[in-house]
């Protein structure tokens, strides 16, 4: 007879059982479950002395309260026997071997058979284990985001921290934007951080469609370029800039999109297309038939036209260096005896003044912008000066 014991009917027991002493019986005759427990007791009483006697290893709590269940047909009695034990494997082994000597149930012969003896720990062990392997699956396949929900997530705190606050209106801005040279002015911040995924941090969103005075006054000392969606609000702050500020270049997204959707492709195409803007701003026209440039000098201004670079030569013509326009304004000081100062971008009073510490003798650039004092160490000259020479 195979005995099957559910470790559920454990609560019935103390919290401490460690085994349960599985048994079957069979009994010729007819008897109840007082029958059998009274059996168990009396045919093993004084076996093993008190310290394995049944009655008082229950009366300390060590062995728990014995189960039977039976079904009596045909004059004949079969049923099972549980017993739990909180006592060590010794002990508990013990008391499951003289369960099988009892050979009488009430005044009938019985057969009883150990079947097994369960570690309850053993079993509870598997239950928590599966439990934990369900709880793992459903924390990996729920709660793990995806890499591309990662990647996003990173890329996002770290676009996120880039930004930086400019002026009392604290409009969203690139961490270069004051320190640069040059500045691109946006319409809001998600355009800001869509040029920062390209590495260009001299941005600046203007955050509505009236012009803050702290735009205004950055865009006097700046080569400015607007780069606007391609949408009627983007014709109306056009149109505002043009009234408040000068613009020296405009580029715009594709009809019908705006800057913050655009690939950063389409970002590096739309500024590398953008064009001259406004009136040409009054300027005091340098006579250049008088200079003398340094050899090379010509070949290094077409090579550099339409890339938004610069390069900075000494008296000989030989390069010193080779940079982003946007990053003119800080290197400059840096260089050591420089002569020559070729860039495709606009020759502003901030670029001069620096030019003039360095003792610059000769500056190139796409065109000039509104000088307010030109220093008369310097030649100035643009690009189309130099095509015409």
């Amino acid at each position: 007879m195979e005995v099957h014991y559910q470790l559920g009917t454990e609560s019935q027991y103390a919290p401490t059982t460690k085994y349960v002493v599985l048994a079957a019986f069979e009994v010729e005759g007819v008897v109840e479950k007082p029958d059998v427990i009274g059996a168990i007791f009396g045919q093993t009483e004084g076996l093993f002395g008190p310290d394995l006697d049944l009655r008082e290893l229950q009366k300390s709590g060590r062995v728990g309260r014995i189960e039977i269940q039976l079904e009596s047909k045909h004059d004949k009695t079969t049923g099972t026997i549980m017993i739990p034990s909180s006592l060590d494997k010794v002990s508990t082994a013990i008391i499951a071997a003289a369960i099988e000597s009892v050979d009488r149930i009430g005044p009938c012969t019985a057969k009883v058979t150990l079947e097994k003896v369960e570690d309850v720990r053993e079993e509870k062990r598997k239950l928590i284990l599966d439990k934990a392997k369900d709880i793992l699956k459903k924390w990996v396949i729920e709660g793990s985001p995806s890499t591309d929900e990662m990647v996003k997530e990173v890329g996002g705190a770290i676009r996120s921290a880039e930004i930086v606050e400019f002026g009392p209106d604290k409009l969203p801005a690139g961490p270069e934007v004051q320190s640069s040279g040059s500045i691109i002015i946006v319409e809001g911040r998600a355009d800001v951080l869509n040029l920062l995924r390209c590495g260009i941090k001299n941005t600046v969103a203007i955050e509505g469609t009236k012009i803050p005075q702290s735009i205004i006054a950055l865009c006097k000392n700046k080569e400015v370029t607007a780069f606007l969606d391609g949408d009627r609000g983007g014709d109306l702050i056009l149109k505002e800039l043009d009234q408040v500020t000068e613009l020296d270049y405009l580029t715009r997204a594709p009809a019908g999109k705006e800057v913050e959707e655009l690939t950063p492709k389409e970002i590096m195409k739309a500024l590398r297309d953008r064009i001259p803007h406004g009136a040409p701003k009054p300027e005091a026209k340098p006579t250049v038939t008088k200079a003398v440039l340094p050899e090379g000098v010509m070949q290094k201004a077409q090579e550099l036209k339409g890339t938004l670079e610069a390069a900075v030569l000494d008296e000989a013509g030989k390069e010193i260096a080779h940079l982003p326009v946007s990053e003119l304004a800080n290197q400059l000081p840096t260089f050591e005896a420089p002569y020559t100062l070729v860039f495709d971008g606009v020759i502003t009073q901030r670029i001069l003044d620096l030019a003039d510490q360095k003792k610059i003798k000769y500056v190139l650039g796409d065109r000039l912008s509104e000088i307010a004092k030109k220093p008369s160490d310097i030649v100035v000259l643009t690009m189309s000066e130099l095509g015409g020479r």
